[in-house]
């Protein structure tokens, strides 16, 4: 008997019935591994595997089967399932709901937007498989501690889904506060099961997943299969004078209408047009102001060709209601044209069906990215589809040497080279000092708990994995801090409870997500929700949201509300955000696409001629063999090819020892390049100069950090001691090693 034969005859009769009602011939590999960790070992397993191969029948095919034939002795909840949107957990078991429903084993939802009822049904008869986001099973356990173990006490498997988007992120190390707290209050350790498309390191995700278990982890590794792609690249200026970028389409040129390559509005928003107008597609933006940007220009576009509005948006800060209708027309398989333009929320593993293509409009900032983008596309057995489309100002005759290379393209063009070629993934980071994380945990089990002892509320949150490395002396001094602002009161027993200021912040529904979130009023147009922006305009004026522009009728400042009605035109919007890390292998692959020769067949005519001319300038410039490049009289650029934490922290070292390499007026830009002045040959010194600092040692992140600065980044941060935080930063945010390695 094959491996794949005796996989299956452990599968109850209704998931073979599954499996042959699909017109499956075969399980796939990432599936009988799977199979094979679940039914044979005690470990955890962490699944990852390209987007479409199966994950979550992988990992419920066995399950349901083990909950099947083994169910638990008493009522309990057998699995929890955990994932970061809680449109994924509306969705993500929906092709399951046959194999669900035949087994017997019932679904429960568990978020905020899940009515009281259905809660208390689960509450009080807890069956089966609970899906729930990290901020309601947080609310859980501090506001139903005692339910805790009778909810949980047969919990035999905990899934985690998308655990890319989780390792790193203070989102993540919550969960795996949660589930170390859970453990406590049962008296075991439930296996673990981890779900991506999008693993950078193995052995890390591994790591993380089982920390605090006790339990050994299994990461089988992917099969390596050969690319099918289907990939164009274009590349449009702006202003230019020749109409007639778009005659020559590196992808879908027979779907194109033709127009004798004339764009009318904006050759690359009109190249993109064409390329989805009439199809089911997404595009994707790196902002939430780009997203409503595109949306409202491919809506001109539409209105001046009388063609009907097929476009949806999709992002954050916009209503449910109108996040839903996205989904739901892309999942229709009745609906044959929509275009849904979006943010990350789409990148994640909502299953939308089959989709015609992606676009991306510029570059994404990680090989992650643009593999979950990818992703969307590309299902039941056809090629993943995707155009990038480059838009780029026309530069000035005499503008400077770093502000004539295309940096996004260059990147765009370095992501899918590396996957290509390397199969690299960004490895995910650690953080050694989640302060605001630990903030937020001692809260919260003073709540769920009670009084507790300083030594034993510092053994509870220092036990907790992620908090695991924080330094007991630094924990003392974030306690002490605490105390001394109300957060945490000291009773006479000398005991702590939550103090006054603690009591404000966890009587919020907000106190439960650990990531940040802002103020922001609500949008209302009549009865209907619009979504939300972070600052209301003052009457009269008008603001871009949904894709559409809205003219402001009221302000109700007490209750964060704007009423709006709906007016014709294009607008921006704006909403603070951080633009992500960029890690130093991509930067590194970037140099090898502009100084090296390859031809790259996916570039469009425009995108391969911006490429050339890119080369040429750089070899003029001698910018291969040399970091430094002087630009004339006291002006120099520097090129390290450095991602963002050691770039930050090389800058911040020439701040920091500015006066000793002779040097001033430093300024940057994202990671590409740092421009400065410098008298005589301090310019072309700096090598020298820098190479100095780290033969002597001094190149110590610590000292990187200035005094006075207090570096706010995290949600809580605000409540934290400014020393802690700059410890913290420099830490977690800067890295000594890449930049001593770049300057060897």
């Amino acid at each position: 008997m094959t491996s794949a034969d005796r996989v299956f005859a452990r599968f109850p009769d209704f998931i073979k019935e599954y499996i042959y009602s699909r017109g499956w011939t075969e399980l796939r590999e990432v599936q009988l591994e799977a199979a094979r960790v679940i039914f044979e070992t005690e470990s955890n397993l962490l699944i990852s595997s390209s987007t479409a191969s199966g994950k979550t029948e992988a990992a419920f095919f066995p399950i349901i089967a083990d909950i099947f034939d083994r169910p638990p002795a008493e009522r309990s909840v057998s699995v929890l399932y955990i994932a970061p949107l809680k449109s994924l957990i509306n969705d993500q078991f929906s092709r399951l709901d046959e194999l669900l429903d035949a087994s017997g084993i019932p679904v429960t939802h568990w978020h905020g937007d899940v009515g009281a009822s259905h809660k208390d049904k689960l509450l009080k008869d807890p069956d089966g498989i609970l899906q729930i986001t990290p901020e309601s099973l947080e609310s859980m356990l501090m506001n139903r501690s005692n339910d805790v173990p009778r909810l949980f006490s047969g919990l035999r498997y905990v899934v985690i889904d998308e655990i890319h988007t989780m390792i790193g992120a203070d989102r993540g190390s919550q969960v795996l506060c949660l589930l170390s707290r859970i453990s406590r209050l049962i008296g075991h350790s439930p296996r673990r099961i981890g779900l991506s498309a999008t693993v950078g390191d193995l052995k890390i995700a591994a790591d993380w997943l089982g920390a605090g278990s006790g339990r050994e982890t299994e990461a089988p590794v992917p099969p390596h299969l050969p690319l099918k792609w289907r990939l164009g690249l274009e590349h449009f200026y702006i202003q230019n004078a020749d109409e007639a970028q778009t005659k020559n389409p590196s992808l879908a040129t027979s779907e194109r209408r033709d127009r004798g390559g004339q764009a009318e509005l904006d050759p690359g928003y009109e190249y993109l047009y064409d390329a989805v107008y009439g199809t089911k597609s997404l595009v994707f933006s790196n902002s939430r102001e780009e997203t409503e940007y595109v949306t409202a220009t491919l809506r001109q576009i539409a209105k001046k060709r009388s063609d009907k509005d097929v476009f949806l948006i999709h992002h954050g800060n916009l209503s449910a209601s109108l996040r839903e209708d996205a989904e739901e027309k892309m999942k229709d398989e009745t609906v044959l044209e929509a275009v849904t333009c979006a943010t990350v929320t789409m990148e994640l593993g909502i299953d939308i069906g089959r989709l015609s293509r992606v676009a991306q409009m510029g570059a994404p900032t990680t090989v992650s990215g643009f593999l979950q983008r990818l992703g969307r596309s590309g299902r039941r057995g056809d090629p993943p589809e995707m155009i990038m489309v480059y838009r780029e100002e026309t530069a000035l005759p005499n503008a400077p040497l770093h502000e004539i290379i295309p940096w996004e393209l260059l990147r765009g063009i370095a992501i899918i080279d590396l996957y290509s070629r390397e199969r690299f993934i960004e490895p995910p980071r650690v953080k050694t000092m989640p302060l605001s994380l630990a903030f937020h945990q001692t809260l919260s089990i003073l709540a769920s708990s009670g009084e507790l002892t300083p030594k034993a509320l510092a053994s509870r949150v220092l036990d907790l994995p992620p908090l695991a490395l924080l330094d007991k002396t630094v924990y003392r001094e974030l306690l002490v801090s605490m105390i001394n602002n109300d957060y945490i009161e000291m009773t006479e027993e000398r005991g702590l409870i939550i103090g006054l200021k603690g009591e404000r912040l966890i009587n919020s529904y907000k106190f439960y997500a650990v990531f940040k979130d802002s103020e922001d009023y609500t949008v209302r147009c009549d009865s209907e929700e619009i979504g939300t922006i972070t600052t209301p305009p003052p009457v009269g004026d008008r603001f871009a949201l949904a894709g559409r522009v809205w003219e402001v009728k009221e302000i109700d400042i007490p209750r964060r509300l704007i009423f709006v009605k709906a007016v014709e035109g294009k607008m921006e919007v704006s909403w603070p955000g951080d633009g992500g890390e960029i890690h130093t292998r991509l930067l590194v692959a970037m140099y090898d696409v502009l100084f090296g020769a390859r031809e790259y067949k996916f570039l469009g005519e425009n995108a391969k001629e911006r490429l050339d001319n890119a080369r040429r300038v750089a070899a003029n410039a001698g910018m291969k063999d040399n970091m430094v490049v002087h630009l004339g009289g006291q002006s120099y650029v520097l090129f390290p090819w450095l991602g963002t934490r050691a770039f930050r922290t090389l800058k911040r070292t020439m701040q920091k020892y500015s006066a000793e390499l002779g040097i001033f007026d430093i300024q940057s830009e994202l990671c590409h390049y740092i421009t400065f002045k410098a008298k005589e040959d301090a310019g072309r010194n700096l090598i020298y100069g820098i190479r100095s600092i780290i033969e002597r040692g001094d190149l110590d992140v610590e000292k990187l950090v200035f005094d006075g600065e207090c570096p706010l980044f995290d949600k809580f941060d605000d409540f934290i001691p400014p020393n802690l935080l700059r410890l913290a930063y420099a830490k977690d945010r800067l890295s000594a090693s890449e930049v001593i390695e770049r300057f060897e």
